[in-house]
């Protein structure tokens, strides 16, 4: 709401809801993810829909459609990432115990020489380890079944949540239009050009952000699986496609992404030579996404400080779990138009000026 109507005595009632909504989000956290999950992807797609509508497709069937696109996009990269995944868990087993040995060759030495710390790995203890836990994809099929008759209400709770997100998905895509007209139906008219333009403007600073970020990730993960492909990475595809996900977390990507890379060249390559492409390819990538991508895909619009997209996925995550990193970004961005506005309001005030 703008201070205007904040302002007004009669109007201070609204508190009231506002604080039982935000009490109700609270305790509904845990079963509100999937829905607003599927509230943001609707967002997101619901202009596509639209302008299948203007050719002539009725929204139920573009909103089918779409929904078909993307669980054909999300089944075909679980199916791409889960065998590299397996391969990646099963090379790590055998070529582990040898990284490790060459650091007890050369860098315990050297740790010794010049800091005089004792640094030894013990290689029976983890190759023992290994063969237990990791050793070939039985080993990993036999923990994974475990884990789910320890975790199982958990995992079935998981799966519900992930089949309702298609299911809300489908519903609000089709019935986008009469929601928002519903909503639009019970604001007091004597408040409706404010608030109504107040939603306009969060209405494209979202648009701006979402979008476009999502276009950042895509074009991200095109870009970090070719540069190590080209590096000689052996992962490069899921690496690249998980460095490219997470750029959303302002360096988070890049520093995980930079992480697991590592690793796996100190495992695949004899010497600390195979490394350095792989650093110059995040260096190259973290560049083109600071001063190209991220300006030209989303903009400076928004106007969030990288600080203040990781205190606010720490903050909302805190308070309200998964749901909280999903409301995270597009309620602060939100927020951030408010403080525009109020920000305006007390330049413009007494309390400013004298």
């Amino acid at each position: 709401m703008t201070p205007k109507i904040l302002a007004e005595p009669n109007n201070l009632w609204w508190f009231v809801p506002a604080a039982a909504t935000i009490a109700l989000l609270y305790f509904l956290s845990p079963i509100l993810a999937p829905f607003l999950f599927a509230a943001i992807l609707a967002y997101i797609a619901n202009p596509l829909v639209s302008r299948l509508e203007r050719y002539r497709v009725r929204r139920a069937l573009g909103a089918l459609l779409l929904l078909l696109v993307l669980v054909g996009m999300l089944g075909l990269l679980f199916l791409i990432l889960l065998p590299l995944f397996i391969k990646e868990v099963s090379l790590l087993s055998e070529r582990l115990p040898g990284l490790l040995g060459r650091l007890n060759d050369n860098l315990a030495p050297w740790m010794k020489a010049h800091f005089d710390v004792e640094l030894q790995f013990d290689l029976a203890a983890l190759k023992s380890l290994v063969h237990e836990n990791l050793q070939g994809t039985d080993g990993i099929g036999m923990k994974l079944l475990a884990s789910l008759k320890i975790g199982g209400l958990a995992v079935i709770g998981f799966l519900v949540n992930l089949l309702l997100v298609p299911v809300v998905l489908f519903y609000l895509l089709r019935d986008w239009n009469p929601l928002l007209a519903r909503i639009d139906g019970l604001l007091p008219r004597r408040w409706h050009a404010q608030v109504s333009g107040v939603a306009s403007e969060i209405d494209a600073v979202l648009a701006e952000f979402l979008r476009g970020q999502l276009a950042v990730m895509l074009l991200m993960s095109v870009l970090y699986v070719l540069g190590l492909w080209l590096a000689g990475l052996e992962f490069a595809l899921p690496i690249g496609i998980i460095t490219g996900m997470l750029v959303f977390v302002p360096y988070v990507g890049m520093l995980t992404g930079l992480l697991l890379a590592t690793l796996v060249a100190l495992m695949q390559f004899p010497g600390a030579n195979g490394v350095i492409p792989v650093w110059i390819v995040f260096g190259v990538g973290q560049a083109l996404e600071g001063m190209l991508v991220t300006p030209l895909l989303v903009g400076k619009r928004i106007g969030l400080h990288p600080v203040a997209v990781i205190f606010a996925l720490l903050a909302f995550g805190q308070i309200f779990g998964f749901f909280g990193v999903l409301l995270a970004l597009p309620a602060s961005a939100a927020l951030l138009v408010g403080l525009r506005h109020l920000h305006r309001h007390y330049l413009a005030s007494n309390l400013y000026r004298k």
